[in-house]
C-alpha cells in the first residue's frame, strides 16, 4: 500500500494534482481510496488531499505517521501535515510561501526561510523545489502542480508508468492547455534529474 498526502492552498492545483495520480493509478490496475478537504480553499486556506494506493484499504483517510509520502505545495503546509509523516517517509515541497489568510487581516506573515528550517531539521528525506525555477522552466506558475507530478514520477515514487499518466493528462486536460502541461511534466522530469 501506497499512502500520500497532499497538501497546499487554494488555488495550487493541489486537488487536480491529486486525482491525476488516483486517475493514473485506477488504470495501472491499482485499488485507489481518497478524500479531500478543501475548507477555505477559495479564499486561500488550507486544502488536504489523501490519496491511498494498494489491496485491502478500509478508510480513505491516512492514519497519524502513515504516510509514505507527503506532497506539499506551500512550506507552511509541510510543516502542518508532518504528523501524518512515516518514520521513512519523503516529503516534497515548494519553496515559496503563500500568506494564509489569517496573516494577511492581522498582518503578520511568516519567512519561508523558517519553514524550510524546521523541515530540514526534522524530516531526513526532505526534497525542496523551487517554484520559480519550475515556472520559468514549465512556461508559467499555473502548471507547477503538472511539473511536480513530473519530478514525483521520475524519482519512481509513484506506481505507474509515465504512459498511465500521459493518457490521463490527455483525457482531464483541455486540448488548448495540453502542450503547455506536458511541457511542465517535462520539466519536473529534468529537474529530478539533478535534485
Amino acid at each position: 500500500m501506497l499512502n500520500i498526502l497532499v497538501t497546499g492552498v487554494g488555488g495550487q492545483g493541489t486537488v487536480l494534482f491529486a486525482r491525476l495520480i488516483g486517475s493514473a493509478a485506477i488504470s495501472s490496475g491499482y485499488a485507489v481510496k481518497g478524500t479531500e478537504t478543501i475548507g477555505m480553499a477559495q479564499r486561500g486556506g488550507s486544502v488536504v488531499s489523501h490519496l491511498r494506493i494498494g489491496e485491502l484499504i478500509n478508510s480513505p483517510l491516512i492514519p497519524l505517521e502513515k504516510a509514505d509520502l507527503i506532497i506539499a505545495f506551500e512550506p507552511a503546509e509541510a510543516v502542518r501535515s508532518l504528523p501524518y509523516l512515516s518514520k521513512e517517509g519523503k516529503l516534497l515541497t515548494l519553496d515559496a510561501p503563500i500568506q494564509p489568510v489569517t496573516a494577511s487581516l492581522t498582518g503578520k506573515g511568516y519567512e519561508a526561510a523558517e519553514m524550510l528550517g524546521f523541515l530540514k531539521a526534522n524530516v531526513s528525506n526532505l526534497s525542496v523545489l523551487s517554484s520559480a525555477e519550475l515556472a520559468r522552466g514549465s512556461g508559467s506558475a499555473k502548471v507547477i502542480n503538472v511539473a511536480m507530478l513530473g519530478f514525483v514520477l521520475a524519482k519512481g515514487w509513484l506506481p505507474f508508468e509515465e504512459e498511465a499518466l500521459l493518457a490521463v493528462l490527455n483525457e482531464r486536460i483541455p486540448k488548448r492547455f495540453l502542450e503547455l502541461n506536458i511541457k511542465a511534466l517535462n520539466t519536473g522530469k529534468e529537474y529530478a534529474q539533478w535534485n
